[in-house]
């Protein structure tokens, strides 16, 4: 396989000019029409030489109903890796995505849907970001709210701004005082814990504690039941995908044909395939960008998705687009780079 090393410059030149002729047009690129667009400083015959030799070294695709040529995954990588100029963002950006993602409120879920969405609408791709994993979240408070007869509500504040909510089943009608006890007792024995350490610690932190009969058999719901009903608190963040507007790449000519479409519908109704495929890309600052068949799997070969991590606080998320692999790279990655600071700020 080449690498961009073995290209000559008139090659690489080439090959630029090539990709940013099929993300403007998407149509196949032809010797004239580069010559024209981007003054190379050589002839359309040269040109055309130069595009075949690249074409053999796998870097460009020549459909069958078209003279012109198209880039392949690996021209985009090579692209992305040592050809591409990430362009700043304009202040009009800047702006409009800090008042897009700053307005309303100030949870977690809020920031990344604002997030999510507005950068879906600036690159014209599907914005979309997982939120964090909140085994490692620290407890803030909790609040107990009666539903029924038989029924608890339990409300989580974490750190970073994140709330969960998990309903408890109780044995009839809990008195307000006994629910008040109880709430001061988990607050008491287990705010600043994380999740984790509730999930895991609980009977003993509860085990010694004094109080009346029947707020000790409240209490005595939540030690048998507690690994469950913490471990649903911090559950994996599968179901916790957020997405922009799907209608934004509906509308892009790659998605023109059925198979295509039913594709991008799939991986929009599938959030545990987008929450595996999102989970595996944090882990370190700086832009993470898988190009089609780097995904290794065949129904994301349509797609480039590129990335980057957020924090809060000690947790940790990524947010960024999702859409075909004919995007603009050096837009996007500068506003997907932007938008992750904006949350990390909101959030930490």
């Amino acid at each position: 396989m080449a690498h961009s090393s073995e290209l000559s410059e008139r090659e690489r030149q080439v090959l630029e000019a090539v990709i940013h002729s099929y993300v403007a047009t998407a149509e196949p690129a032809g010797s004239r029409t580069l010559s024209r667009r981007f003054g190379l400083g050589i002839s359309p015959a040269t040109i055309r030489n130069t595009m075949s030799d690249l074409e053999e070294k796998g870097f460009l695709f020549h459909p069958h109903t078209s003279a012109g040529r198209i880039p392949t995954d690996k021209a985009y990588r090579t692209y992305v890796d040592s050809l591409m100029r990430v362009d700043p963002l304009t202040g009009d950006e800047r702006r409009r995505l800090a008042e897009d993602i700053q307005g309303g409120g100030s949870a977690i879920e809020n920031i990344l849907r604002r997030a999510a969405q507005s950068l879906g609408v600036l690159t014209q791709e599907l914005g979309v970001a997982l939120g964090p994993r909140l085994d490692r979240a620290a407890l803030r408070q909790v609040e107990l709210v009666r539903v029924s007869s038989d029924r608890l509500l339990m409300v989580l504040s974490l750190s970073g701004g994140a709330v969960r909510t998990i309903f408890v089943e109780v044995p009839g009608i809990i008195a307000d005082e006994a629910l008040i006890g109880v709430t001061i007792v988990l607050n008491e024995r287990l705010a600043g814990l994380t999740l984790d350490q509730v999930r895991t610690s609980l009977a003993s932190r509860l085990r010694d504690v004094s109080t009346t009969p029947q707020a000790a058999e409240l209490l005595n719901i939540f030690v048998q039941e507690g690994e469950q009903v913490f471990g649903r608190a911090a559950a994996d963040p599968l179901d916790t995908v957020v997405l922009g507007q799907p209608s934004l790449l509906a509308d892009k000519p790659e998605f023109a044909s059925g198979e295509r479409l039913r594709q991008l519908i799939e991986l929009t109704e599938t959030r545990q395939q987008l929450g595996r495929l999102l989970e595996t890309r944090g882990g370190g600052p700086g832009i993470s960008i898988t190009i089609g068949n780097e995904h290794g799997d065949p129904r994301l070969e349509p797609f480039t998705v590129v990335t980057a991590e957020y924090n809060a606080g000690s947790l940790s998320g990524v947010i960024g687009v999702i859409g075909p692999t004919r995007m603009p790279y050096d837009k996007v990655i500068a506003l997907v780079d932007h938008t992750s600071r904006l949350v990390s700020n909101l959030l930490c």
